[in-house]
């Protein structure tokens, strides 16, 4: 198992909600108590965006204000599909609270500013993250960035396999034969996840097993792209039964 693994047992997806919730919460207001802001990376699938919605409900004492938002990956289609990350996430959580407009950090869309050349879109929000960083950075320090994962063990749009997984030095790339639809996608990349201080796994269902047992034993990245995204802080994998079913 990888050292720095911290495995979370959920009894089934809505207490796997819950918790990730309790703890986003403790996360950022933490975060802005100490350094006056938090800094967060969102990610789509069922549960990313079930924790949004429940977020909406009750977050605590969050000033959302204070927060800068980020997204570890986008579907490169137009603004208003709803297949769109961010506009899932507009929809569960970013419009119903205070967010700045110019702390949420959207990559482009297909009929965006840089229309379809999705490798000057991926450019862009590299250069988004480089600004915003500060210190000789490329990627601001995340306080947590989140992930859901496929049955083959994808994060982000980081495929088993692909060019996009291999990449050691830019931190966005664009992907353009992406196995699962659509194709073409902006991902932030391993290098950029590793400026995350916690890296949170959201998993549930009994089809992500074998990946979380290969992510938690410290699998090939190349194989199991999930083995290779850690926290400087904290890698903390939320499970219920079923995605938990193969671990020791």
């Amino acid at each position: 198992m990888n050292a720095d693994a911290q495995v979370i047992h959920c009894a089934d997806k809505s207490a796997l909600v819950e918790s990730v919730a309790a703890r986003f919460i403790a996360t950022v207001t933490s975060a802005q108590a100490a350094r006056g802001s938090a800094s967060v990376v969102l990610t789509g699938g069922s549960n990313g965006i079930a924790l949004l919605e429940a977020l909406a409900k009750d977050s605590g004492d969050i000033d959302w204000s204070a927060v800068d938002i980020y997204w570890g990956d986008e579907r490169f289609v137009t603004a208003d599909d709803p297949e769109r990350n961010a506009g899932q996430a507009y929809d569960a959580l970013l419009n119903h609270v205070p967010v700045q407009p110019d702390r949420v950090f959207v990559m482009a869309a297909s009929d965006g500013e840089f229309g379809d050349d999705i490798e000057a879109a991926a450019a862009a929000y590299a250069a988004t993250l480089s600004s915003k960083a500060g210190d000789g950075h490329l990627v601001p320090e995340f306080d947590v960035h989140l992930v859901g994962m496929g049955g083959e063990g994808h994060i982000n749009s980081l495929f088993p396999h692909s060019a996009a997984t291999a990449e050691a030095d830019a931190t966005v790339v664009a992907v353009t034969d992406s196995p699962k639809p659509p194709p073409q996608r902006i991902t932030l990349t391993f290098p950029a996840v590793a400026r995350a201080r916690e890296v949170w796994f959201l998993v549930s269902g009994a089809e992500k097993a074998e990946a979380v047992a290969a992510g938690v034993g410290g699998a090939d990245p190349l194989d199991w792209p999930c083995a290779g995204a850690h926290g400087t802080d904290a890698t903390v994998w939320f499970v219920d039964p079923d995605a938990a079913s193969r671990l020791p």
